[in-house]
């Protein structure tokens, strides 16, 4: 391939706090002449769909627009980083975030305090403490360290965020409580959380040579973070070319408080412009249209909302790939808007009984499953009952959603053997100095983490794991715990690397239930300790690779930022195990459906209906031959020749649109329905096109300036707005506030005085009837 010349505009470099950088030697200068580079020590070894193969080519900078526009390419190895305030707000962050995020975890409805309002509110409060608290040391330690600069703030945030949500793990401490009367000792709940937060760290580290060095390890969410933080501390990221207009500070805060002030209208005032169903306001009662057009229950074909936080719940559009984008929303038309029907309207699973997109689980008689009917005294399954009762029915979106997550995992596997062996294979043997990029040779001057470290972190949560369910009765084998562990190792590397590219996360909860259920039915406990060992390990190994990468970008040396991480995990998980005793022994009727002050927990609901149905029932019972899902098994099957056929079109066509085909994320982009709905599918969709298409094509410039600072500024709104909306006017008075006024209005109730609203099936039961097959 010819070599490329690269040259670079003209673009100012500031360093990046008020301290000067006092050897210039440290930093890489712009260079004026042009840099005769080879393409293939830039490029990706695979072909990249993020990458404009015909676009210059920086020496010193990323070859890649996006991270070009967000991210500075200079750095100030002299700035403090591991200071006394990161670790005093750092903390003290790690423990109010998540003890927040536990306490209102329980409670419906909810709000989640995110790592982006730790971010926000640190900034004033690392100015003030750089202003008004003395220069002095103790203990050779200075309380001051001189201004407050962007690494502090980035390693105070990751320490806020990293264990900000809900342990995954404290739901099986709770269903242990509420559904099996197992009320075990802080010790094997510690030791479970620990062991399920910090073995995937490990997992995680061994994987960063692969998910972190390589510059097209984007991380695309990442980016909208790295704007934010250099647009809270005025770095200078000119991207591609000089544009005029607003900074992008001003921008920020402008768009900021439209988005706080706005937000109040789809989020309180006028919800009808959240679920923006217009069309079913015409004909509310036709079930046909509603299931069509309908947002709650219904396909979502009304096209449009006004609310971003519907638009963002399953991750900002202005942040994604808008190939990514492409992929996920060609996936969701065909399986959700074209096959769905197709099978919905031809009965197949006797869906024409049930509403056409459900979060729940239904009997034949067209209710909700109530799996209390099915169980004996010590949660088994009694299997007369269950022959006298029902078999369990899904609705079609929620029957389809496991087929594609079938299909997912089996495309994730054969699509990376494919197209990234011959990346994994470099990167195995590829320095961080050898990156052919400019971050990565800016970060090959800090001391690397090594090892061992992640050794020692894995042979301690293994013992950990080991000892909490042999000394306690969990019915979970340890050869169990190792499959589990394998799954998730397995796994990292390649759902690593199709995250990092597409920002889409594929997960591997069904397919360890399913696992589980065939290999150790009957036991509910050993399915969620399996489920939660061979998922959330996987999950919290990329939150550590992203959380380096997000490292990486800003310049944080990584041995502060492993033990930042490690630290905050271990407050976050404590607190989070101690608010939740607190909550359970002091808060009456918890977890109880007609709790007055709304702690009915509604995820130990569904974590534990989960661990009945694919625990106690099994999938035994529902996918092997003769069951009703039986069929669904085959898209193990599709998993495994889509990308096959891509991969082969692909090599007799390599110039056609085809490349941009990404199997994997085609499957899994739907994966979040349910809970989600296509109302955050479909704008969400129409949005990226708009930002990432169309403005990013026809004003380049515009959008490398503002694009993931307007993302930044509209999530930190809506952030700030929920927390308001929630704390002034829905949780005093145990919600009634406006209930006869404000509540009540047409704009809060047009949207679910409607089939759609009801979830209503196509056919109705009289009672006493019932669906469904004969025997099962």
């Amino acid at each position: 391939m010819d070599p490329i010349t690269a040259v670079t505009d003209e673009r100012s470099i500031a360093p990046s706090s008020s301290n000067s950088i006092h050897d210039e030697k440290e930093k890489i200068d712009l260079e004026k002449t042009p840099v005769t580079l080879n393409v293939e020590d830039v490029l990706a070894d695979f072909d990249d769909p993020n990458i404009d193969k015909n676009a210059i080519l920086f020496e010193d900078d990323s070859p890649y627009p996006e991270v070009r526009s967000a991210v500075a390419n200079t750095d100030d190895p002299s700035m403090p980083v591991s200071s006394l305030r990161v670790w005093v707000l750092g903390i003290i962050w790690a423990i109010i975030i998540p003890g927040m995020n536990q306490f209102f975890f329980f409670r419906f409805p909810s709000v989640t305090v995110s790592g982006i309002v730790a971010q926000l509110i640190s900034f004033p409060i690392g100015r003030a403490w750089a202003r008004w608290v003395p220069n002095v040391k103790v203990f050779g330690i200075p309380l001051n360290p001189g201004p407050f600069n962007v690494k502090e703030h980035v390693l105070i945030t990751i320490m806020a965020s990293v264990g900000a949500g809900s342990a995954y793990a404290t739901d099986i401490v709770a269903v242990q409580r509420v559904y099996y009367n197992q009320n075990y000792t802080f010790g094997y709940q510690w030791m479970v959380v620990m062991s399920t937060q910090l073995i995937g760290f490990s997992i995680g580290g061994i994987a960063r040579r692969f998910l972190v060095q390589p510059p097209s390890m984007i991380w695309p969410a990442n980016l909208v973070t790295c704007a934010l933080f250099n647009t809270l501390h005025s770095q200078v990221y000119a991207g591609m070319g000089n544009r005029g207009g607003i900074s992008r500070e001003r921008f920020f805060f402008y768009a900021f408080l439209g988005s706080t002030c706005w937000y109040f209208l789809p989020g309180y005032i006028f919800q009808a412009l959240s679920f923006f169903n217009w069309v079913c306001w015409i004909a509310p009662n036709n079930i046909v249209i509603n299931q069509l057009f309908g947002y709650s229950s219904g396909l979502g074909m009304s096209l449009i909302t006004f609310d971003w936080a519907q638009i963002a719940y399953i991750g900002s559009p202005l942040a994604t790939p808008w190939w990514a984008e492409a992929n996920i929303a060609v996936g969701f038309v065909f399986f959700f808007w074209i096959l769905t029907p197709v099978l919905y309207y031809s009965n197949v699973w006797y869906s024409k009984f049930m509403p056409i997109s459900s979060r729940t689980s239904f009997d034949r008689f067209g209710q909700t499953y109530d799996v209390s009917q099915i169980i004996n005294a010590d949660a088994s399954l009694n299997v007369a009952k269950y022959e006298a009762y029902s078999p369990l029915f899904l609705s079609t979106t929620f029957a389809m959603s496991y087929g594609l997550s079938f299909a997912s995992i089996t495309a994730t596997l054969t699509h990376t053997f494919l197209y990234f062996r011959k990346q994994i294979w470099v990167q195995s043997r590829r320095s961080m100095s050898e990156q052919p990029d400019i971050h990565a040779r800016l970060m090959s001057k800090y001391p690397q983490v090594p090892e061992w470290w992640y050794g020692i972190i894995f042979l301690t949560m293994f013992v950990f794991g080991v000892i909490s369910i042999e000394v306690w009765n969990t019915q979970f084998p340890v050869w169990a715990f190792v499959l589990a562990l394998v799954i998730s190792f397995v796994y990292t590397i390649p759902i690593g690397m199709i995250q990092a590219i597409t920002n889409q996360q594929i997960g591997l909860n069904v397919i360890t239930e399913l696992i589980i259920g065939y290999a150790l039915p009957g036991r509910p406990i050993a399915m969620m300790m399996f489920k939660t060992w061979g998922y959330i390990t996987m999950a919290q190994a990329l939150t550590f690779a992203s959380d380096f990468k997000l490292g990486h970008y800003m310049k944080i040396p990584p041995r502060p930022m492993f033990w930042s991480q490690v630290v905050a995990t271990v407050i976050a998980g404590t607190v989070q195990l101690g608010v939740q005793a607190w909550m359970f022994t002091n808060i009456r009727g918890l977890c109880d459906p007609d709790q007055p002050d709304g702690f009915i927990c509604p995820s130990t609901q569904v974590f534990g209906t989960a661990s009945i149905i694919w625990g106690v029932i099994g999938p035994a019972r529902q996918f092997s031959p003769g069951q009703i899902y039986y069929g669904l098994v085959f898209f193990f099957v599709v998993g495994i020749v889509c990308p096959l056929g891509g991969w082969l079109i692909s090599l007799k066509w390599p110039n056609s649109w085809f490349k941009y085909i990404n199997f994997p994320v085609i499957f899994s982009g739907t994966g979040a329905i349910p809970p989600a709905t296509a109302v955050n599918y479909v704008p969400w969709s129409i949005v990226g096109f708009i930002f990432n298409y169309v403005i990013r094509r026809r004003h380049f410039s515009w959008w490398t300036k503002y694009n993931y600072v307007l993302s930044a500024a509209l999530d930190s709104g809506v952030a700030v707005s929920a927390i308001l909306i929630f704390f002034i006017l829905q949780y005093p008075r145990d919600g009634n506030i406006g209930k006869n006024t404000i509540q009540s209005w047409w704009g809060n109730t047009v949207s679910f005085n409607n089939a759609d609203g009801a979830a209503a099936p196509l056919i109705a039961l009289a009672p006493g009837d019932f669906f469904g097959p004969t025997k099962w």
